[in-house]
């Protein structure tokens, strides 16, 4: 194997790239995980200047609230973004439209399978839609039902996950879809992890807990501190208390309010099974209870009674720094491994 100089190595690594950063009308194919109060203006607007593919966390806002959050980040950014919805949202349908006023360029439905209607409106308004997929048959059944990319994120990841680990779903499924372009996502913080899935197909990568730690993130210092003294093992899921209730397990850093959810769940499905709510609107009460927690974690800095949602790449968080300068980091990591990988086979 013939040694590569930088330069060569920047163009290999570009060329890996091209794909997702085409799809996205981005330099870098890395796009930014949606985390709700965190995925605002200011974070997102940094990513998409700084090259990569911000991401708008919805979440539970209604649609004027997220009109407004678009508008903030088109004063802040003339690069493509894109918004991302849960399939969950009772009014998925506004929120839709209120993409598609606002021309926003890409739509990502998270949170479960989108109704065919949802994506149907997406694509007929000119919006690309990016769909989340835990198995090679539900990615299939993206595909089919109008997807133009695929998200594949493991179980490492921060906030709601899926039972299985990246490293498993790469494997599964980056092979045998090409159709569409995929990006992987769970535990990734080093440029030597974003390379080997570039290799293996992937079309690029979606990072949330690396930029947290952003300076043109909003969360509060003491949200910033938890996650530069975090590790990989303090990042623990949720459990499930009920078979016949089942809730998304949700990552993250282990405090008073990951041990109040646990007493929330037990008293929602005491309701649910006294018949006094729904099991739509209890799953909707239990999102709730999330949002909210968060919020306070995020933007009040109650960082022992709110939701500390982190992925296992959290202990790759050591610093605060802009987002230009952690994707440059990235970057050069990768850079340097496919440098390294030539001077070792010399």
């Amino acid at each position: 194997m013939s040694t590569l100089d930088r330069g060569q190595a920047q163009a290999r690594l570009a060329a890996l790239m091209a794909r997702g950063a085409a799809f996205f009308g981005s330099e870098v194919a890395m796009m930014g995980g949606a985390m709700s109060w965190v995925s605002e203006r200011h974070l997102v607007a940094a990513l998409s200047n700084a090259g990569a593919f911000g991401v708008i966390a919805c979440g539970a806002m209604e649609p004027p609230r997220l009109a407004e959050e678009i508008a903030g980040t088109k004063a802040l950014t003339a690069r493509p973004f894109g918004v991302n919805l849960i399939t969950m949202h009772p009014r998925l349908d506004q929120l839709v439209d209120v993409c598609l006023q606002a021309k926003v360029g890409h739509i990502v439905f998270a949170g479960g399978i989108p109704p065919g209607s949802a994506i149907k409106k997406a694509k007929e308004g000119g919006a690309r839609v990016v769909c989340f997929a835990p198995a090679l048959v539900l990615a299939k059944r993206m595909i089919r039902s109008g997807a133009d990319a695929l998200v594949i994120e493991g179980s490492e990841a921060g906030g709601h996950i899926g039972p299985v680990s990246l490293n498993v779903l790469a494997q599964e499924i980056l092979p045998h879809i090409t159709e569409v372009p995929v990006f992987v996502a769970g535990g990734i913080g080093r440029g030597e992890a974003i390379l080997s899935y570039l290799e293996m197909g992937a079309a690029g990568v979606q990072l949330g807990t690396r930029f947290v730690c952003a300076t043109e993130s909003i969360a509060h210092p003491a949200f910033k501190n938890a996650f530069i003294r975090g590790n990989a093992r303090d990042a623990m899921p949720t459990v499930q208390l009920d078979d016949a209730f089942p809730v998304i397990p949700v990552r993250a850093l282990q405090n008073g309010g990951t041990r109040r959810f646990l007493e929330f769940q037990a008293e929602t499905i005491r309701r649910f099974k006294a018949g006094e709510v729904e099991k739509d609107a209890a799953q909707l009460d239990i999102e709730h209870f999330w949002a909210g927690a968060l919020r306070r974690a995020v933007i009040d800095g109650d960082v022992e009674n709110g939701s500390l949602m982190a992925g296992q790449s959290v202990g790759m968080v050591t610093k605060e720094q802009p987002a230009a300068e952690i994707i440059a980091e990235l970057i050069d990591q990768a850079v340097a491994a496919l440098m390294a990988r030539g001077r070792s086979a010399a």
